[in-house]
């Protein structure tokens, strides 16, 4: 046994670790902790790559031991700035509305920014203290528990995804009791010459994007894409002659998914994080 109290033995050309054996016999240890053993081969056991005793840990980008998700994969809804007319302001409330149900008073909450979407408002929002406290609100709801879920792996995954001139949006959902929920949001700002790629290409590479950003969660899986761009439900079976298309759907042959067309109204999460990036 080290210095450190565990103990190292050789079997059989494994390292087998039994983690503080003597903690068994202490009766002040911790009634969650429970004694281990990790068993792996000598080439692939890596000091630097064990976390032993911790009590969370950051693993796919939530931190486990807690039901509380990683700061990064939310920031992108939480840093977005506050909309300056109708048409952004009624973008992000699209979003919201579809989780008012696990919004507290969210009428009453939303009131003040709802109301300046009006026919008879004008197209420059009178933002005041008001409209912004309402937005951050909103905001926050939307980026915790039990809105934001916890993956399981043993579910389908849903993907929305959404491209504007500005950039791109993806959020990875899962249903829970017959609800769409966010595991995570991710969104993209476009290059100068991002800007200049075609319809298609914009909501093409916004796939890829969403695809590849949570390649964690979905390769070795079976999941559902879904784009409002209706000629994108054939992308991986129709022959495109657009060869940065191409290039793209070959880069999509390992995973497994299904692409599903939606309208656009249907689309709301993808649509604002393609805005607010």
């Amino acid at each position: 046994m080290d210095e450190g109290g565990t103990e190292v033995e050789l079997r059989a050309g494994h390292i087998v670790l039994d983690v503080f054996p003597a903690l068994r016999k202490r009766r002040t240890a911790s009634p969650s902790f429970r004694p281990m053993s990790i068993v792996a081969t000598v080439a692939h056991l890596k000091p630097s790559k064990c976390f032993i005793g911790y009590t969370s840990l950051v693993f796919l980008g939530h931190r486990l031991g807690s039901v509380l998700p990683n700061e990064d994969l939310v920031n992108k809804i939480k840093d977005a700035p506050s909309p300056s007319n109708k048409k952004q302001l009624r973008s992000f409330l699209g979003l919201v509305v579809y989780y008012h149900a696990f919004v507290p008073n969210f009428a009453a909450i939303a009131a003040p920014l709802s109301d300046l979407t009006t026919k008879d408002a004008p197209e420059k929002l009178m933002w005041t203290d008001v409209q912004e406290q309402a937005f951050q609100t909103l905001k926050r709801h939307v980026c915790v528990h039990p809105v934001l879920c916890l993956p399981n792996m043993s579910k389908p995954f849903i993907l929305p995804t959404d491209a504007s001139g500005e950039g791109l949006g993806a959020i990875l959902l899962q249903e829970v009791g017959g609800v769409k929920h966010p595991v995570a949001f991710a969104s993209k700002k476009l290059l100068p010459r991002e800007r200049n790629y075609s319809t298609i290409e914009r909501e093409a590479f916004a796939v890829i994007s969403g695809v590849q950003k949570f390649q964690n969660y979905l390769m070795g899986t079976h999941f559902l894409l879904e784009t409002d761009h209706h000629p994108l439900q054939y992308l991986d079976r129709a022959k495109y002659q657009n060869s940065r298309i191409v290039r793209w759907s070959l880069l999509l042959q390992p995973y497994r998914f299904t692409v599903h067309a939606i309208k656009g109204s249907e689309n709301v999460g993808a649509d604002f994080l393609s805005r607010y990036v």
